[in-house]
């Protein structure tokens, strides 16, 4: 069923799933398998989500700093004013609104990322603080706004999943920091995991950091179970998948970590989703 029927939120909703089908993740693997509905909602969000953060990490040194924010601002701005109306001139700012408008995906979610992704401009280390807000801004909200479109407007179930949601999310953030420590710091400059220094990583900090995950990614795992049968499976591949990524990090020597991207094969991606199919675990 499509979330309208009129031609432009058509086109607009295709160009966010197009925008989607440009990046290979593990994100695209597990989008698959959410009912139609909520797929093309989970793709309006998260194309928003990727303008935003190429906006960000776009590595040509020709965007300065100032470009950079400016661009996040007039998206920002663009994004509040089509929460605020019915239509956008940008397709992907337009389609993320006809999601956010039908779910109530409001300021309270909106501005923590746009926050986030701004901190990424202006801050190259951070403290236990900082993190944590960066987290809830970068990660947390897109995980709540996904809970808010597979829960259809249930505000109790919402209530009662808000924390599972928000620890996979971070969860899955924290997978991400880890898997790209080199690219991070080398190309980019940053190292978001406090008192961390890149040259010196060890096996123990390695650990430590995916302790940490994989208390999220079990806390998460408890809410996931309650989740409608539309989504369900969906996030379930997806904690599968990060759940394979922090094993595989793991067992990885922390100088490997440190110099190259860890990631889980496309076979390995398979076997997965084959078994969360099947009704099994990974």
């Amino acid at each position: 069923m499509k979330v309208s029927e009129h031609r432009y939120d058509a086109v607009a909703q295709a160009s966010a799933a197009q925008v989607i089908a440009g990046y290979s993740t593990s994100f695209g693997w597990a989008c698959r398998l959410l009912a139609s509905r909520e797929r093309t909602h989970v793709r309006n969000i998260y194309a928003l989500v990727r303008v935003a953060d190429e906006i960000v990490d776009d590595p040509d040194p020709a965007l300065s700093a100032a470009w950079r924010r400016q661009q996040l601002d007039e998206l920002e701005a663009e994004t509040f004013r089509a929460l605020a109306s019915t239509r956008s001139a940008n397709l992907v700012v337009h389609a993320f609104a006809l999601t956010a408008r039908q779910f109530g995906i409001g300021r309270e979610l909106v501005e923590p990322f746009f926050a986030s992704m701004r901190a990424d401009l202006v801050r190259s280390r951070h403290d236990a603080q900082s993190l944590s807000d960066y987290v809830h801004g970068s990660a947390e909200v897109v995980g709540l706004m996904c809970l808010r479109v597979f829960l259809g407007g249930d505000e109790a179930a919402y209530a009662r999943l808000r924390p599972g949601a928000e620890r996979l999310g971070a969860a899955f953030q924290k997978v991400n920091f880890l898997r790209d420590l080199a690219d991070d710091h080398d190309e980019l400059g940053r190292t978001y995991f406090p008192g961390l220094d890149p040259a010196a990583f060890s096996d123990a900090h390695r650990d430590e950091l995916l302790d940490d995950i994989d208390a999220d990614l079990a806390a998460a795992a408890e809410a996931m179970r309650m989740l409608p049968d539309s989504s369900r499976r969906a996030v379930c591949a997806a904690h599968a998948l990060y759940s394979a990524l922090s094993r595989r990090l793991r067992s990885t020597p922390a100088s490997r970590i440190r110099e190259a991207r860890v990631r889980v094969p496309d076979r390995q991606k398979a076997l997965i989703l084959m078994r969360v199919l099947a009704g099994g675990t990974a």
